[in-house]
């Protein structure tokens, strides 16, 4: 998994509330286990639409999504934060995230950011306001501002999970920190216990 650290990226505004796991990545994207060629099929279904908001020449290359509450609500597939991280998204900013889709974006290495529904108002409107609107996210200082540094909201991350990321650790990355004693344990249980291999 690759490290987060800082995020200097150009916003896109997904302007809905409660976006379910199905919008994100329809069903008949979900043929592989591998966690890249997602990309495509992320929000699919909306991007038939012309005026879609990743359709939209402005929002080119963005690697941060500014979107409502409860986002990443309905089932709990992991492809979800697969198909963000695939289209180039580092980051999601939201005043709620359902809990799995929560969970799945850190085990992934995608930061999901909770700020007040006043700040992503006002991050909405800054958007809609300001062609090339850019953000820096700062996992370090728990930071979201602008890039003059004059608008600057903090937020809350678990330190496990804040640390996870700072190193780029993900669940196999954590076990194999501990692999001199994985092969000794190895060598014992089979020194003990031949008849088992």
């Amino acid at each position: 998994m690759n490290k987060f650290t800082v995020l200097n990226g150009l916003v896109a505004p997904l302007d809905r509330a409660n976006v379910d796991t199905d919008q994100i990545i329809p069903k008949e994207h979900l043929a592989s286990i591998k966690r890249t060629g997602f990309a495509q099929g992320l929000f699919s279904a909306w991007r038939k639409d012309p005026g879609f908001v990743l359709n939209q020449p402005r929002y080119q290359g963005s690697t941060i999504l500014l979107a409502r509450k409860n986002f990443g609500c309905g089932s709990s597939r992991e492809h979800a934060p697969w198909a963000l991280m695939d289209y180039g998204f580092g980051c999601v900013i939201a005043p709620s995230f359902a809990d799995i889709f929560f969970t799945n974006c850190f085990k992934n290495g995608l930061l999901p950011v909770v700020l007040t529904q006043a700040e992503v108002d006002r991050l909405f409107h800054e958007c809609a306001a300001f062609p090339g609107f850019r953000l820096v996210v700062d996992l370090e200082k728990q930071s979201v501002s602008t890039v003059d540094g004059a608008q600057a909201m903090r937020f809350e991350i678990d330190p496990f999970r804040k640390h996870c990321l700072l190193n780029g650790l993900d669940e196999i990355g954590l076990t194999l920190r501990h692999a001199d004693k994985i092969r000794e344990f190895e060598a014992r249980r089979k020194a003990q216990h031949p008849w088992y291999f």
